[in-house]
């Protein structure tokens, strides 16, 4: 299984494809495996590359733990073990801290950016009301509920439910303050991201109940250079529940920006 040295440990990645090189990085609820829906699809056009993130999947953290803190430069790390200068990002939910994060710091590296039920932190007082009082129903809901997927589709996939629910089960376990940042911070990333100059797409779910669509409008109307997609009939597991319309509006970003 192909290993990259990232610092202290061993970033597990998959490579297939060829053409432009396109990486996905994955959300909280899943690793490498997430992306099964995405894969032959953008593979016919891209070199794509999946990753387990450290402490996720196949990838371990190091002795001393440093979490997420350590993502952006696992990422460098594994293009920079790949031989990859110039990328596309597709970052979901979590992973959009990974992809910001990169972009932020290395803007000459991202030819564009896809945002997966991520606001990328570029957030205003409005989204973040908006995302409070989402965060609240979402502590009524029942024991066990997926939040990540639709209430219909819950009911009418029950095999695809299992088999995300399996791929997440992969996945060491996390501490529930795993992504925490302090409740004091309102800082906002959307003047550095517009200064990057990188084409960003945000993308959601019609019935994300974990990144609200309307936190997502917010994030997309403050970078000058993005724009945004709905994906009707989805969760905040777009990518997961309606692939070929995922696909197709990630697909029709990269060709409009030339990638």
């Amino acid at each position: 299984m192909p290993f990259a040295p990232a610092d202290d440990i061993e970033l597990y990645y998959e490579v297939h494809g060829d053409g432009p090189a396109l990486v996905f990085a994955h959300g909280l609820g899943g690793n490498h495996l997430s992306w099964w829906q995405q894969v032959p699809f953008f593979s016919q056009h891209y070199t794509c590359i999946t990753f387990d993130h450290r402490s996720f999947g196949l990838s371990r953290d190091g002795a001393q733990p440093r979490g997420r803190r350590a993502f952006v430069e696992d990422l460098r790390a594994l293009l920079d073990h790949l031989g990859v200068e110039r990328v596309a990002i597709v970052a979901h939910s979590m992973g959009g801290r990974t992809g910001v994060g990169f972009t932020l710091r290395y803007p000459e590296r991202v030819c564009a950016l896809v945002l997966s039920g991520s606001n990328g932190g570029s957030v205003n007082d409005e989204s973040r009301q908006v995302r409070a009082e989402q965060l609240a129903r979402n502590r009524e809901a029942p024991r066990g509920t997926i939040l990540a997927l639709s209430p219909g589709y819950v009911a009418g996939h029950p095999e695809l439910v299992f088999l995300y629910r399996q791929i997440m089960r992969l996945n060491p376990r996390h501490a529930p303050d795993f992504l925490a940042i302090s409740p004091d911070y309102r800082g906002s990333t959307h003047e550095r991201l517009a200064a990057t100059g990188v084409p960003v797409l945000y993308i959601v779910g019609e019935e994300d109940a974990l990144a609200p669509p309307r936190t997502i409008e917010i994030a997309a109307s403050l970078v000058p250079q993005a724009r945004m997609a709905r994906v009707p009939a989805a969760g905040h597991a777009a990518y997961y529940e309606q692939p070929e319309r995922f696909n197709q509006e990630v697909l029709r970003f990269l060709e409009e920006v030339s990638l």
